[in-house]
């Protein structure tokens, strides 16, 4: 995009971390793909405005959360098949101790999950994850209450290799 200067080298240096961040949404590194590539073209069009005022890694970060949200609303019911499609597996993370944090993770519901990534990854407030994702202050707290809930029952009864990542 020789029109847009800045956009490659923003596009280049981020796109890792923002994989990241779009695997920890979605919990599939084929939605965080897919995340990243929406949040990128609707940055792209306002790169001229948001890279003058604003910061484009919020700008895209914001984006990509409220359109993870935006799909979680549009799919609410499942579509269910009788033979699941056969899926390659890339891992977006390094194996490690912390894998199965993000696999309990990834098995939250999609709302819990969003908030836990928005305040511990994103670090944002209460007030400004509500502004993300479109719910009340209150409703973030308790989100943030069941989904850290589950963790720790998961964890605590997961094997000892898991226990240490509390």
């Amino acid at each position: 995009m020789d029109d847009e200067p800045g956009f490659d080298d923003f596009v280049a240096e981020q796109t890792d971390a923002l994989l990241r961040y779009g695997y920890v949404l979605t919990g599939n590194p084929h939605d965080a793909a897919d995340l990243v590539q929406e949040a990128l073209v609707r940055l792209c069009g306002a790169w001229p405005r948001v890279r003058l005022k604003d910061s484009p890694h919020s700008y895209v970060r914001t984006t990509m959360a409220r359109l993870h949200i935006s799909i979680w609303r549009r799919r609410r019911r499942e579509h269910l098949i009788g033979e699941p499609p056969e899926r390659v597996h890339h891992e977006v993370f390094p194996p490690g101790e912390d894998e199965g944090l993000w696999e309990e993770l990834a098995a939250l519901p999609r709302r819990q999950r969003a908030v836990l990534v928005l305040r511990y990854y994103e670090q944002l407030s209460d007030a400004e994850i509500a502004k993300v994702l479109g719910i009340s202050p209150g409703t973030v707290r308790s989100q943030a209450f069941r989904g850290l809930d589950k963790l720790r029952s998961s964890l605590s009864s997961a094997p000892a290799t898991h226990r240490s990542m509390r």
